[in-house]
C-alpha cells in the first residue's frame, strides 16, 4: 500500500453549511481519496485565531534560545500551525473572497504562519521560503467579484503568500461571480475539481 498523502485543509468561510467553497474542498479531497489513501488534517480558521500582539512580534524576534516561558508560551499557537503545515504533502485551501480579499480570518492564519526563521528566511537576493516540496490547490467562491479582474486581491496575494513561504506549485480552481448563472459555473468547476483529483 503507498503511503498515505498528508493534507492540510484549510476552511476559511464563515458558513459552515451552504458553502461553495467547504463543498469543493470536499469534492477534492474524497476524489483524492477514491484513488488513494489520504490523511486529512482540518484547520478551520472561521472559528478564530489570535491576532498579532505586541508580545507577539516581540517573542518572535527574540532568538529561541532567550525566550522567556512566557515568550514561548505566547509562540506556541504559531508554533503549531506551522507545524501542520510541514507535516503536509499537499495543502487544500477553501476560499471565499469578502469584499474583493481573503477573509478576515484567513489572514490571521496567515499572519501567524509568516515568520522569520520559521517558514522564510532572508538573503542578500531577497526573502527564500523555507516550505518547499508542497504543493497547493485552492479552492475559490465569490458572488461578485471576477478572479483574475482587477478586484481581485484574494488570489493573487494568497499565491504570493503561497510562494512567499517555498510553495511555489500551486493551483486555483475557481467557481466565481455566483450571484450570475451560480449553479451553471458550480458544476463547471466541480467538474474542473474531479479532473484535477483524479
Amino acid at each position: 500500500m503507498s503511503h498515505p498523502l498528508s493534507i492540510l485543509r484549510v476552511d476559511s468561510s464563515a458558513r459552515q453549511e451552504g458553502s461553495v467553497s467547504r463543498d469543493l474542498a470536499d469534492l477534492f479531497i474524497d476524489q483524492i481519496a477514491e484513488t488513494r489513501p489520504v490523511h486529512v488534517r482540518t484547520r478551520d480558521v472561521s472559528t478564530g485565531l489570535p491576532v498579532v500582539t505586541a508580545d507577539w512580534v516581540n517573542a518572535n524576534f527574540t532568538p529561541e534560545a532567550e525566550r522567556t516561558n512566557a515568550q514561548t508560551s505566547t509562540l506556541n499557537g504559531s508554533d503549531s500551525l506551522i507545524d501542520e503545515i510541514d507535516q503536509a504533502d499537499l495543502l487544500v485551501i477553501s476560499l471565499p473572497i469578502y469584499n474583493f480579499g481573503v477573509p478576515a480570518s484567513l489572514k490571521l492564519w496567515i499572519d501567524q504562519i509568516a515568520r522569520a526563521g520559521k517558514t522564510f528566511r532572508y538573503t542578500e537576493n531577497g526573502p527564500v521560503g523555507l516550505l518547499s516540496g508542497k504543493r497547493a490547490v485552492i479552492l475559490v467562491a465569490s458572488g461578485g467579484t471576477k478572479v483574475g479582474s482587477e478586484i481581485d486581491f484574494a488570489t493573487p496575494y494568497l499565491r504570493h503568500v503561497m510562494g512567499f513561504i517555498g510553495i511555489t506549485d500551486v493551483e486555483i480552481l475557481v467557481a466565481d461571480q455566483l450571484m450570475m448563472n451560480g449553479a451553471d459555473k458550480v458544476e463547471k468547476t466541480r467538474t474542473q475539481v474531479r479532473t484535477l483529483a483524479a
